[in-house]
Order: structure tokens, then C-alpha cells, then sequence
């Protein structure tokens, strides 16, 4: 009969698919070959697992990423819509199946003998159509000096969390350098424009220009050539780039050339000129803006996103016609690539909802960096979203982050009225070398439709992030999450504040309060040094052991501090030189401790400085600008309020600038408890003459990790019972 036989036919042929697929998974080379990015991804990351892979293509439902998971005959197969999907499964795997991670504080990647076994594919699908990453200010506190070596690992842990669109401004000097030339400036013009290597975020959002300068050409190469090779590996990987647009910021010698043309002035930006803006109505502009993406594309190549906000942190708007304005600037784009998208920072004022009411609004992408101005905002009018966080600002060494926030307002956002305008989720942390734990459950959450239970996640976090877990350390991070995980900022740290009798916080926006009961912090410490005979050889349980132990030993000192004070205003002389002598011992002892792990060393930072110069007068520039930036972080104004803002608990700091602060505060107030009249401590010129220096800082980690953090734990004195001043609610 022919239904009968067609029914045979059918199902012989579906079986020798299955045969051939099996035989296609058994063979040694991936099925997909367009996936060769990743599995080379693999090779640096796991090359114990590299050859054990195969990839498959799969097709998803239309606003959708999925990949899946599944081993057979000791091969592990990940089936996967895109690129950035196949990583994100491959990570999946690593983490969840293998017990290992990479992450910014750490690694656990050793070697896994058998691999686990996956017998019934696991599927995970994403409806987050973007899940973006990376901060204008992460290119400065992060990256300033970060070579090829360094952003190579990047763009794999950006891949590995299934990131597939990122902002990309290294090298935009060299648009703006050619651009320029073309409508005549002069080159000494041009380099007086751009700022020195660790200030080019504020430069790319219109609040300073030529400061930590001047730069010099091969600067401007070097930038260019780096940006082409990460642009190319991002292109592979299934990375969008976020390229620098042109908004109308221009220099402020440009007026002087083009006095007719509408140029307008925007004022200060914390003490420091800002950069001018030309109205998109002026047919200058038109000109400009033309250039400038013209050059663009000729160095790197076509892209569909470009960043840049017009008014960011302030600006002078009175008078202008800000929806014409904007839309001059979208115009602008749309001609350069009728498919381009404006992606805008969502904060404070910004974007401006004048502004927006002007754009096209399927050529626009607001990123909500606040996580909640999304709901006050009103979904940004109608504007296509990303779900963000900043969690960290100036790259600080605090632990802290908002674990149960992330754990459930992508939901709620994806759920509510404002929902179907939500693209995805986004890191747009100031600072990423911090809080691995914070980043990994942002990104994970693109692959979640529900809230996730924390105290399930944060067992199966630590199972990953050290091979293995026990009950000590189990306990720990369940204390972990009632304490510095529950708040989006934590207390800054009393030894990064310049000092005086009333700190409210290291930088002006700051805080010292705390947002837990230090106590149960102490606990935790307690609870996770416990696993040290198990876990001690690991590399990422060190880094956790310091960094844990450093803020147990933070919130000590703010303790001492308050004592100090304390003394000082009761007139109490010997009790004030005690305490003092208790903070400042203290330093040492946090320094000694910081010591042992690359992360926290100084030197590390300025070797990186001085290796990203080719001459001496650059080494000089380079190791300026990451000093002070650290420190004052400019202007050449004592009354700066940008002083301390990205400061760092970093072994070198503590001992060779800190430290110094803190003595003359206490060599002061001791000799006002004399008898001798106040007097007005200069810490400025201190600060300054400190960037001016050269002296050298050990790159090399120095003593045991784990032992260091259990011998300074328990030797200071634990922390005070909590009371209503020093927990704030």
C-alpha cells in the first residue's frame, strides 16, 4: 500500500539523519564551521575542553537567542542560534556541569578529567534582544592602559556571558584627528582637544577637553591600531560595537575659525571647561557630521550604533530648540546609515525627554544605567531600553551590589507597562575589576523569564567559583547576601578621605554609613576562612579571602576613626594617641594584606601606564595621568570636589599616599591637644607633589593570600556592636 510504504520511506529517513548527526557529533571538527570563533575561544580559555566541543547551528523564533546543551560519546554538543550564544552556552557548561569560571577577581579553570555528562539536551532561550556592556568611564578606571593581551581576555569573558553589544570608543582621537584636518584645523590644535589616556570618557561626553594632555601622535597610532584588532575580535565573537557619534561637541578653538557659525558655549563641568557645542541647524554641522562618519567608516569599518549624548551632567540649553537639535544629530546618522541606532545614557536629566520627543524613536536605544529611572521615566516615552545597572563608580574596592534587585526587576521590568519597549539588559559598571558575583547573575539574568531564588543561585555560585564549596563557605555567602550584597553602593572607605573631623565619604558623593550590621560581615569572614584546608590552593578563594578580609578590616578602621574623634573632642590625649596609633597601624596591616594578591597592587596599575609608553617623555604622561587620576583627579584646583573619587584600597596607596595624609591629620590634632593654635593642613600640595613622582612599586604579589587574611583578621580587634550610627536604614 502507498501510504504504507511512504511511511517507511519517511522514517528511514529520519533515522539516517539521526545517524549521520550522531556521526557528524562523533567526529573531531565542529558540524558549523561559523562558529570557529568560538571554539577558538575555547582553545584560551579551556583548552582542556576545546577539543571536546562541537557546535550546531539552530534557528529560534524571530526576537530570540537560544543555545543548547547536550554530550554524547564524550563529546559536548552546543546547539546555537548566533555566536554570542553559543559562548554564553559554552559558559553555561563551564559553570554549571564543570564547576568552573573565569571572572575579573580570579580564575578556576583547572582541568577536569571526565567530563559531565548531559544526556537529555538543556535549553536555555533569551528575549533580550541586547545585552550590553561597558561604561564610557570603564575605558578610563578599568582600561586606560589595557593592552591587547588584556583586552583579548576581555572580549572572551564579555563572549562567555553572552554580551553582544558594547561600547567601543578607543581610537576615536584618530576620527576626530582626520576630520579636523579637513576643515583646516592644525595639528597642534587638534592635540590640544583631546585629554591624556585615563580622561577620555569625560572628553567623549562633552565635560572636559585637553586635560592630562598633551598626547602626542603615536598615542593617537597606537589607540587607532588596538581598536581595530578588538573591533575585528568583537565582529567574530557576535559582539556589536557602539561607536563614538557626532553629536555637535566640538572644540572651543573651533569658534574662533567659524565665528558665524552657531556655536554655543556649555560652561563648566566640575571646574573644567567643557568642550562647545555646534547646533545641528548650522549648515557647519551638516559638514562636520558628514566628515566625521565618513572617516569613521574608513578606519573602522561600517556599524549600525553610536553613542554620544548631547547636555550630559549639565550644559547651557537655554534657548535652544532641543527636539530640533537632537533631531539634526539622529538625521546625521540615519544619512551616514539609514540603519544606525542613537543609544543614549539614561541618566540623571539625561536623555533630556525634550530631546527625545524629537527622535525617531526605532532609531534609538536608552540605556537605563540607574536600574529604576526606567519606571520614573515612563519607559523613556516610548524609547526601545536596556535594563541597567552602574553598581560600581570610579572602579572603588568596596564589596557591595544589589543582588536581590537584579534577581528580579528584569522580570518585573520585562513584565510591566513599559515592558514591550525593554531591548535587554546591560553592565555599565564605572569600574570592573570588583564584585564577579554582581556581573555574573546581571548577565545570567538575560537567560531567565522568572525572578531567580538567591539563596539557591548563590550555592551554585560558589560551587563554580571554587570547584567545589562547604558548609563554612555556603554560610558565609548566605551572610554575604543579608549584608554588602543587598545595597547598590556600600560604605567607601575611611582611609581613601582626605582627612578631617566630619567625613562624610572618600569622594564627595560618597558614603562611610553603612548599609548592614558589620558584625554579621565579621561572621562571614569567620565562616569563609573555615574552608581554607579545603579550598586554600584555589585561585579564586584567595582572591575572595583577601578582598572579604579587606572590608572586614575597612569597616574596622571607620570604627577607630569615630573613636579617634571621639578623643580628640573630649580633650583626651592619651586615649586619642592610642586610637590613632591603632587607625594608622592598621593601614600597614591592610597594605601587608593587599600586597599578596596582583589585583590590589599599585604598581601593577602604573606598570601598565608605563608600558602602553614608547618613550620617556610618554612614560612621564602616562604615569601622571594614572596617579591622579586616582588621587585628585584634576583640576590643578585645591578646592576640586572630584578629589578621591575613583580611589582604591591598593597596596602602595594605602602605605605611600594615604598613609602620609592621615599622619599629618593625627600630628595636627595632636598638637592642638598641646596647646598650640589650628592650624590648616595642606593636603593638596601633598597630593600634588605625590602625582609629580616617579618612585617605584613592586608589579609582583608578595606572601601567602589566605594565611595573610586569617593572621590579619585575627589580629585587630573586631568590630563594635552596631548601633544606630554606624547602620543606616
Amino acid at each position: 500500500m502507498p501510504r504504507v510504504f511512504l511511511a517507511v520511506a519517511l522514517l528511514a529517513a529520519c533515522l539516517a539523519t539521526q545517524a549521520a548527526a550522531r556521526s557528524s557529533a562523533n567526529s573531531s571538527t565542529p558540524m558549523d564551521s561559523s562558529f570557529q570563533a568560538i571554539a577558538d575561544l575555547a582553545g584560551r580559555v579551556a583548552p582542556w575542553l576545546a577539543p571536546k566541543l562541537i557546535f550546531e547551528r539552530i534557528s529560534v523564533a524571530s526576537g530570540e537567542s537560544a543555545f543548547e546543551l547536550q554530550t554524547e560519546k564524550g563529546k559536548v554538543i552546543i546547539r546555537a542560534s548566533d555566536e554570542s550564544s553559543a559562548a554564553a552556552g559554552l559558559n553555561w557548561y563551564l559553570k554549571y556541569y564543570c564547576h568552573r569560571s573565569i571572572s575579573h577577581l580570579g580564575d578556576n579553570i583547572a582541568p577536569i578529567a571526565v567530563l559531565p555528562e548531559i544526556p537529555t539536551p538543556v535549553r536555555k532561550t533569551s528575549r533580550d534582544l541586547h545585552r550590553y556592556y561597558l561604561n564610557y568611564c570603564t575605558f578610563n578606571y578599568t582600561f586606560a592602559f589595557a593592552d591587547w593581551r588584556r583586552w583579548e581576555r576581555e572580549l572572551d569573558w564579555m563572549a562567555l556571558n553572552g554580551i553582544n553589544l558594547a561600547l567601543a570608543t578607543i581610537g576615536t582621537e584618530a576620527i576626530w584627528q582626520n576630520t579636523l584636518r579637513r576643515i583646516g584645523q592644525s595639528d597642534s590644535e587638534i592635540l590640544e582637544f583631546f585629554p591624556g589616556p585615563a580622561y577620555t570618557a569625560w572628553w567623549l561626553m562633552g565635560n572636559l577637553e585637553g586635560w592630562g594632555g598633551p598626547v602626542d601622535q603615536r598615542m593617537i597610532d597606537a589607540r587607532t591600531e588596538l581598536e581595530k584588532k578588538i573591533l575585528a575580535r568583537m565582529r567574530q565573537l557576535g559582539i556589536e560595537p557602539v561607536l563614538q557619534g557626532f553629536y555637535g561637541m566640538v572644540p572651543a578653538s573651533l569658534a574662533g575659525k567659524f565665528p558665524d557659525a552657531k556655536i554655543v558655549s556649555q560652561g563648566k563641568w566640575a571646574s573644567f571647561r567643557r568642550p562647545m557645542i555646534l547646533l545641528s541647524s548650522d549648515p557647519l554641522f551638516t559638514r562636520l557630521a558628514a566628515i566625521y562618519y565618513q572617516e569613521a567608516n574608513k578606519l573602522y569599518g561600517p556599524v549600525r550604533f553610536f553613542g554620544g549624548d548631547l547636555f550630559h551632567e549639565g550644559g547651557e540649553t537655554s534657548g535652544l530648540d532641543i527636539a530640533g537639535l537632537a533631531r539634526g544629530v539622529q538625521n546625521s546618522m540615519l544619512e551616514a546609515n539609514p540603519k544606525s541606532i542613537w543609544v543614549l545614557q539614561g541618566w540623571q536629566e539625561n536623555p533630556k525627554d525634550e530631546l527625545l520627543s524629537g527622535l525617531r524613536r526605532d532609531h534609538v536605544l536608552v540605556l537605563d544605567l540607574g536600574s529604576d529611572d526606567w519606571e520614573k521615566r515612563k519607559g523613556y516615552n516610548g524609547s526601545p531600553w536596556v535594563w541597567g545597572i552602574v553598581n560600581n563608580f570610579g572602579e572603588n574596592t568596596g564589596i557591595f551590589g544589589d543582588l536581590p534587585r537584579i534577581a528580579s526587576e528584569p522580570v518585573r521590568a520585562a513584565r510591566s507597562p513599559y515592558g514591550n519597549k525593554m531591548a535587554g539588559v546591560g553592565g555599565l559598571m564605572e569600574g570592573i575589576d570588583n564584585n564577579p558575583v554582581v556581573y555574573d547573575l546581571l548577565f545570567e539574568m538575560a537567560w531567565h523569564d522568572q525572578p531567580v531564588d538567591l539563596r539557591q543561585w548563590i550555592r551554585e555560585y560558589a560551587r563554580y567559583r571554587y570547584g567545589s564549596s562547604t558548609a563554612g563557605v555556603d554560610r558565609a555567602w548566605l551572610l554575604l547576601l543579608d549584608t554588602v550584597y543587598r545595597s547598590s553602593t556600600g560604605p567607601q572607605s575611611i582611609f581613601c578621605a582626605r582627612p578631617s573631623l566630619q567625613v562624610k565619604g572618600a569622594s564627595t558623593w560618597g558614603t562611610i554609613q553603612f548599609g548592614y550590621d558589620p558584625n554579621n560581615l565579621e561572621e562571614a569572614a569567620r565562616e569563609f576562612l573555615s574552608a581554607s584546608n579545603t579550598l586554600g590552593g584555589v585561585d579564586t578563594y584567595q582572591a575572595d579571602a583577601v578582598d572579604l578580609v579587606r572590608q572586614v578590616l575597612t569597616n574596622r578602621a571607620l570604627v577607630l576613626y569615630r573613636q579617634m574623634v571621639s578623643a580628640y573632642q573630649n580633650h583626651d590625649k592619651p586615649q586619642f594617641q592610642q586610637t590613632a596609633a591603632s587607625f594608622l597601624e592598621l593601614n600597614r596591616d591592610l597594605d601587608a594584606l593587599l600586597a599578596t594578591r596582583r589585583e590590589f597592587l599599585l604598581g601593577n596599575w602604573l606598570a601598565q601606564a608605563k608600558a602602553a609608553a614608547s618613550d620617556e617623555a610618554e612614560v612621564r604622561l602616562f604615569e601622571k595621568n594614572a596617579r591622579t587620576q586616582i588621587t585628585y583627579w584634576g583640576p590643578d584646583d585645591p578646592a576640586t570636589d572630584l578629589h578621591d573619587y575613583a580611589s582604591k584600597e591598593w597596596s602602595g596607596l594605602l602605605l605611600d599616599f594615604y598613609l602620609p595624609r592621615w599622619e599629618m591629620f593625627v600630628r595636627e590634632l595632636s598638637a592642638q591637644l598641646d596647646g598650640e593654635p589650628a592650624k590648616q593642613v595642606d593636603y593638596f600640595a601633598f597630593e600634588h607633589r605625590w602625582t609629580e613622582q616617579n618612585n617605584p612599586f613592586t608589579a609582583a604579589p608578595q606572601g601567602d593570600p589566605v594565611a595573610t587574611a586569617q593572621a590579619m583578621f585575627s589580629r585587630t580587634p573586631t568590630a563594635e556592636p552596631a548601633s544606630k550610627s554606624a547602620v543606616a536604614h
